[in-house]
C-alpha cells in the first residue's frame, strides 16, 4: 500500500500522526526498513558571487547591499552588474543635490556663491562630462556649461549627433571660485565626495574630462592635458577621455581639431563612426 502513497512532507507527517493520536492509537508497530544504497559522494556545489543591489530608501543615501549566496552554478548566468533603475537614480541625485546646496566646507566659496551648481542631464547617461568649476553664468543659473564655453560644448555634442539631455554634465567643484580662478586642492578635496557619489549613481560607461583641472583632479595626475589626450584611461569602471576645455578652444580655435579627434576616438570605442 505504501508504494501508492505520494512522498510525505514534514507537515503531512505531523498531521498524519495527529490523526492517529486522536483516533486512540498510542503506539505504531516497528517496521523493518529495506536496505538502501547510499548516494555516492559529490563535490560541493560552486556558488556564484552574490549580485549587488542598491537600497534606495527615500530617506537615506543609496547603500550597496550584498545579497545572500544561493546554490546557483557559477557558469549558469553572466557576471552580475550593479543596476539602479533610472527613477531611483534621479531620486538619489536629487537628495545629493540638496546636501550639496547646504554644504559650507569651503567657507570662502559658501559665502560668495549665488548658488551651488550640482549637475544636469540624463541620470542614466552612458557618457558623463566633467568640467572644472562654475563660472559667472553657471553661478547665476545653477547649471554647468551655460556660458560661451557651454554653448561651444553644445555644438560639439550636436556634432556628435547627440543632445545635451542625453549626457550627464557636472564639474570638479560645485561652487564658483571668486574671479573664476582655478579650484584649490583643498576645495577640490572637499567636493570630491560629491563627485564620486554622482559617478557612482549615474554609473557611466564613459567619462570625458574637459580641461587639465578636471583631468588632474579625477585621475590624480600632474601630466599636462596635451599629453593625456588621445588615450583612454579608467576610473570607477568607466573609460576616461581627457581633452581641451571649451574655454581654451575659444582662445585657441586651431585646437578644435584635436578635440574632434578625441571625440572620434571616444565614439569609435563605442562602435560609432563620426562624420568628418
Amino acid at each position: 500500500m505504501s508504494d501508492f502513497l505520494p512522498p510525505l512532507t514534514s507537515r503531512d507527517l505531523r498531521e498524519w500522526l495527529t490523526g492517529w493520536q486522536m483516533a486512540g492509537v498510542t503506539q505504531l508497530p516497528e517496521a523493518e526498513l529495506p536496505e538502501m544504497e547510499l548516494p555516492t559522494e559529490q563535490a560541493a556545489p560552486v556558488y556564484q558571487k552574490a549580485p549587488i543591489v542598491l537600497n534606495t530608501d527615500s530617506q537615506n543615501e543609496p547603500e550597496l547591499l550584498i545579497s545572500t549566496p544561493t546554490d546557483v552554478p557559477h557558469d549558469s548566468s553572466p557576471t552580475p552588474e550593479m543596476i539602479m533603475p533610472p527613477a531611483n537614480q534621479k531620486a538619489a541625485l536629487s537628495r545629493l543635490a540638496k546636501k550639496v546646496a547646504e554644504c559650507t566646507r569651503c567657507q570662502e566659496l559658501a559665502t560668495t556663491r549665488t548658488q551651488t551648481v550640482f549637475g544636469v542631464g540624463d541620470p542614466n547617461a552612458k557618457i558623463m562630462f566633467i568640467g572644472e568649476a562654475p563660472g559667472a553664468d553657471e553661478d547665476a543659473q545653477g547649471e554647468p556649461f551655460v556660458g560661451r564655453a557651454g554653448k561651444l560644448l553644445t555644438k560639439i555634442i550636436e556634432a556628435c549627433d547627440m543632445q545635451r539631455e542625453e549626457i550627464y554634465i557636472c564639474n570638479i567643484l560645485r561652487c564658483r571660485p571668486p574671479g573664476n580662478r582655478n579650484p584649490s586642492p583643498e576645495e577640490a578635496s572637499h567636493c570630491r565626495e560629491y563627485l564620486d557619489k554622482q559617478i557612482k549613481i549615474v554609473n557611466p560607461e564613459y567619462i570625458v574630462c574637459w580641461g587639465s583641472v578636471a583631468a588632474k583632479n579625477l585621475l590624480d595626475t600632474e601630466t599636462p592635458i596635451g599629453k593625456m589626450r588621445g588615450e583612454l584611461y579608467e576610473y570607477a569602471g568607466a573609460k576616461v577621455l581627457c581633452t581641451y576645455h571649451p574655454s581654451y578652444l575659444l582662445r585657441n580655435p586651431p585646437a578644435k581639431k584635436f578635440v574632434w579627434e578625441d571625440m572620434q576616438l571616444l565614439f569609435a570605442d563605442m562602435g560609432i563612426t563620426l562624420k568628418s
